[in-house]
């Protein structure tokens, strides 16, 4: 005997709102891969306020009743893949460089070289530029004594 079917409401966060037909045999990955083609990992099911992480799940072990909304939301981006294990953010494809980090230390090795500059070429140095340079590292060792405080 086949099921019989049933309509869920796919919600979104704009209130529009989407039928789909399903069994309650179909799983969540099924249900992701007929509304949502080629989108499949951007889009996150809630219903009842628990997110569907499991595609494997059948909708009837979800306890789904005809007319149930399921509320949606589609990631502008495909969630990065999580590292399989302890050498995988090695993998240079997968790790992304982290540039906020360098910007301590590129400030620092500008700041250090430009008083180098000053220190050995004085006579290129005017005094406003001299002046300026000095209250440019008041600034920044200000700024990061500030931040690395916390």
């Amino acid at each position: 005997p086949a099921e019989p079917a049933m309509v869920l409401r796919l919600k979104f966060l704009n209130d529009t709102e989407r039928l789909a037909r399903v069994r309650p045999g179909d799983t969540v990955g099924a249900l992701k891969r007929a509304y949502f083609p080629g989108q499949e990992q951007q889009v996150r099911l809630i219903y009842q306020g628990q997110l569907l992480r499991d595609d494997a799940q059948s909708l009837a072990a979800l306890h789904l009743a005809h007319n149930s909304v399921l509320h949606c939301h589609i990631a502008q981006h495909s969630p990065a893949p999580a590292p399989a294990g302890p050498h995988a953010s090695a993998d240079p494809v997968h790790a992304a460089l982290n540039v906020g980090s360098l910007m301590l230390p590129l400030f620092v090795l500008m700041l250090a070289v430009l008083w180098y500059f000053q220190l050995q070429y004085r006579h290129v140095f005017t005094a406003t530029a001299t002046t300026f340079l000095a209250g440019l590292t008041l600034l920044f060792s200000f700024m990061a004594f500030t931040m690395y405080r916390r």
